[in-house]
């Protein structure tokens, strides 16, 4: 029986940057299968409605993957006559090229092979600094110097969709991967990632840790975390 009451510490297969396209491509596909059906993406437009976006704003997506947050973002603000700046940053260079593969015709975004946790970002380098299941891979110490560096690079806030760790999200990830992936790295990392993910009281610690004091948490589904840090 896992335990749900901490943050488990088991590596994802993911987490290898060396991954090759051959395994990671058809990964990053179902993935954004995933965020489309659980709602992955209804926690960013809830929360840019909190923020004042203009046209010319930049907005840079840590441990973006195959790029998929970008797409909609950027059909969210051009359905809102807006034209942004978008970027996304992934230390996995297989993950990069699947990215700018999969959004040659989208001129308004870019992607950069970099580890944030050691690329020399300039202060207020973008607006808006995002993330979608990705600080779970951070154990507490990193997460803290992750998120410092996010609100460093920012103008405006830092927004960090993650996932709840609850008991029932563990287990219905667990049967819906088993039933309809074909990945074995979807269908293990997927119950990895609940088990490294977050409780509301050791978000707002950690937050509280890093030294911010102005931030919002809120639920979302389907076990969603929403965490805006305004600058």
């Amino acid at each position: 029986m896992p335990d749900f009451s901490r943050r488990g510490s088991e590596d994802e297969i993911m987490d290898n940057f060396a991954l090759d396209h051959r395994e990671l491509d058809p990964v990053l596909k179902e993935l954004e299968v995933i965020n489309k059906l659980l709602g992955g993406f209804s926690v960013f437009y809830d929360a840019f409605k909190q923020l004042n976006m203009q046209n010319g704003d930049s907005v840079c997506d840590w441990g973006c993957g195959g790029g998929d947050s970008l797409r909609v973002l950027d059909e969210y603000f051009r359905r809102r006559e807006l034209q942004l700046k978008l970027v996304g940053v992934d230390a996995t260079a297989a993950a990069v090229e699947f990215a700018r593969r999969r959004h040659a015709g989208y001129p308004n975004i870019e992607f950069r092979l970099a580890n944030v946790l050691e690329h020399d970002f300039r202060e207020g380098e973008f607006d808006v600094v995002v993330s979608s299941l990705f600080t779970h891979h951070f154990d507490d110490e990193r997460w803290i110097l992750l998120i410092r560096r996010m609100v460093h690079a920012c103008r405006k806030a830092v927004i960090i969709n993650d996932l709840h760790r609850h008991w029932f999200a563990y287990y219905s990830i667990g049967m819906l991967t088993t039933l309809f992936s074909r990945s074995p790295m979807v269908r293990h990392d997927s119950k990895v990632s609940v088990m490294r993910s977050f409780s509301r009281a050791e978000l707002e610690a950690l937050i509280r840790r890093a030294g911010f004091t102005r931030f919002r948490i809120k639920w979302m589904w389907a076990f969603r975390w929403q965490v805006i840090i305004y600058k």
